[in-house]
């Protein structure tokens, strides 16, 4: 009902606001699904994959194109799973942890999840940054801070609906495609040699770091919550039947969207192959360096076409970005900000280390930070896809919809072809820096090594604990029943309005109304929908939140009359402080009773503040329970 108490809905200013049409139709329903995948696939696309990609070309040519291939199929497969997950459970991958893992366990899942978001944001604002200044020539200390106003265009964005959001992004995918195409008839690749770049080969050393990066740049951790979220913005049929459906058009819209995103990075791939690597220019790691050899080996286009896709990659990618921050905090500890202020942090904390780099060590440091930035996300992906791998094999919660044998042998192959490699990586790693020696070695002896002992018993457990141990909680439904009331006497007002989030305040606040009215007194039970669907249709949304809501709602008016109290129930949609004003002004009360949280000043401008503003809009006395 209010902003205090947050509603365990992924996205929930979007959540189910996407209307699927139940009447015959196939192209009706297919456009009606189709939109979240385009989303995710931005984030296959951006800055660091091209970092990644035209670091790969320009040092082995053609040869890492089967490692783009094998990311692909890694990811499409991850993604089917992810959105199976939300439409199925109606969680994203960060609630189900929440309602899975122990807090002791969930507390660092969390804070993988937070790094390996800020190392994709880093990316994209390092990109976008470098895209202004080749088009426009604005230095790229500015340009970091203008990717601030990033926020901006997402709160306005989502404000317009979640179709407008996909509209936008489906806009720069086609730009970026457009350019590559464009660009892979003036470069002519060898087509021979492009197929012989999907023929497997050995990695090691600087091929296995570059390689990681690429499944790092593919395979991006944030994707998986972000897609689980998304698809809950479609309002689905909840019958097996609409499931099935559901999982189907989304498998297809993942399909196609990814092999989009395949196309694009395999052509920036093959395009610093044709152009660089043939060439004898085997050491291009930098965005910059690209487009500079592009102007000098082939004109003025190739060079601007390449930045008109690079700004289109680091805008879009970024928005997918700030929304996966939302979505990772709101679900791993059920903390629900502003909007535009948990974009903001997510964008300053992708902001500050771009800005270190370029002060303390230049802008020729930028490349490899990108790099490393893909590095830091492949190492993550582990921690993200094991619990869902978990979450969708569990057959107590998946029933018919849980994967069977076969995809399943799969995912599990795919985690640990990935755990795999990073083990790999990070044993290489921190064997070379101890044998540097002297300082380096001791720093790393004490720190890099527990940490890596540490999140390694941490991997473990994730992946073992469900199997072995059975340690993992019961799950807290989403739709499980508020706790009972325990009822008290006495009366004083004859008509009394009650607000109720469903949360353990609620008891404390109807005691005091009943406190304040006894058995003579009529109660009127209020709770406010604000999901996206009740903000646009009102009383005509029958989403899943309005549904369990009115249930919850008359679970605690069924209470109050066995107990011989007179009761109802009344729900208002939107914006909670206009509508309990509405409601009160109608139900003619005498009294409102509301609990407050307990926070103030800055907690009120993160959360909101109903209580003070409902206050000033109503005629009756305001009763607040602390």
């Amino acid at each position: 009902m209010n902003r205090h108490a947050p509603s365990d809905r992924s996205l929930s200013e979007v959540h189910a606001s996407v209307h699927v049409p139940q009447a015959r139709g196939l192209w009706r329903k297919l456009l009606a699904f189709l939109g979240p995948a385009y989303l995710v696939s931005v984030g296959y696309m951006d800055p660091g994959n091209w970092a990644t990609d035209i670091a790969g070309g320009s040092a082995f040519g053609y040869r890492l194109i089967w490692v783009l291939l094998m990311s692909n199929l890694m990811a499409l497969l991850l993604q089917s799973l992810s959105s199976r997950l939300g439409i199925v459970r109606g969680l994203d991958l960060a609630q189900a942890s929440r309602h899975t893992y122990p807090p002791l366990i969930n507390f660092p899942l969390y804070v993988l999840a937070e790094i390996a978001i800020a190392a994709c944001d880093l990316a994209e604002v390092i990109g976008m940054a470098i895209g202004l200044n080749l088009l426009f020539g604005i230095p790229v200390l500015y340009g970091v801070l203008i990717t601030a106003l990033d926020a901006l265009i997402v709160l306005f964005l989502m404000n317009r609906g979640v179709r407008a959001l996909e509209a936008f992004i489906v806009g720069l995918v086609f730009i970026i495609g457009l350019s590559f195409l464009i660009e892979i008839f003036i470069v002519k690749p060898e087509p021979l040699d492009v197929m012989r770049g999907f023929v497997p080969s050995a990695l090691s050393g600087k091929a296995l770091y570059i390689a990681i990066g690429i499944i790092g740049a593919t395979v991006m951790p944030h994707n998986l919550y972000l897609h689980s979220a998304l698809v809950q913005t479609r309002r689905i049929d909840r019958s097996t039947t609409g499931i099935r459906q559901a999982l189907r058009f989304n498998l297809l819209d993942t399909g196609v969207a990814l092999n989009v995103a395949f196309l694009v990075n395999a052509a920036i791939l093959v395009l610093a192959a044709a152009a660089f690597h043939t060439k004898g220019f085997m050491n291009v790691a930098e965005i910059e360096d690209a487009h500079q050899l592009l102007r000098g080996l082939f004109g003025d286009l190739a060079p601007t076409l390449f930045a008109i896709a690079l700004i289109g990659a680091g805008q879009s990618s970024t928005i997918t970005g700030t929304l996966a921050g939302q979505i990772v905090m709101e679900g791993y500890l059920n903390l629900r900000i502003r909007p535009w202020l948990r974009r903001l942090i997510t964008r300053l904390i992708a902001i500050v280390p771009a800005i270190v780099a370029i002060v303390f060590f230049g802008e020729g440091s930028l490349g490899a930070l990108l790099v490393l930035s893909q590095v830091v996300l492949s190492l993550q992906l582990g921690f993200a896809i094991v619990p869902l791998i978990h979450f969708c094999a569990d057959r107590r919660q998946m029933k018919e919809f849980t994967i069977g044998p076969i995809t399943r042998t799969l995912a599990w192959l795919v985690a640990g072809v990935i755990i795999v490699l990073n083990a790999q990586l990070v044993v290489e790693e921190i064997g070379g820096w101890l044998e540097v020696g002297g300082t380096t070695a001791m720093w790393v002896r004490w720190t890099v090594v527990p940490l890596a002992v540490g999140f390694g018993g941490l991997l473990l457990y994730i992946t073992f604990a469900p199997w072995v141990t059975r340690t993992l909680r019961k799950p807290r439904l989403m739709d499980e029943r508020p706790p009972d009331l325990h009822l008290p006497e006495g009366h004083r007002y004859a008509r009394i309005c009650i607000t109720v989030d469903f949360s353990s305040h609620d008891e404390a606040t109807i005691r005091a109304a009943l406190n304040n009215g006894g058995r003579e007194a009529h109660y009127t039970l209020i709770h406010v929908v604000e999901s996206a669907a009740a903000r646009y249709l009102g009383a005509l949304s029958h989403d899943r939140e309005t549904e369990t809501d009115i249930a919850n709602l008359e679970h605690y008016a069924e209470q109050l009359r066995r107990s011989g109290y007179s009761a109802e129930v009344r729900m208002g949609h939107g914006q909670p402080v206009k509508a309990i004003a509405q409601l009160v002004n109608e139900a003619n009360a005498d009294l409102l009773v509301m609990g407050a949280h307990g926070h103030r000043g800055l907690m009120d401008l993160l959360r909101g503040a109903t209580v003070d503003a409902v206050r000033h809009r109503v005629k009756v006395p305001v009763l607040i329970v602390q």
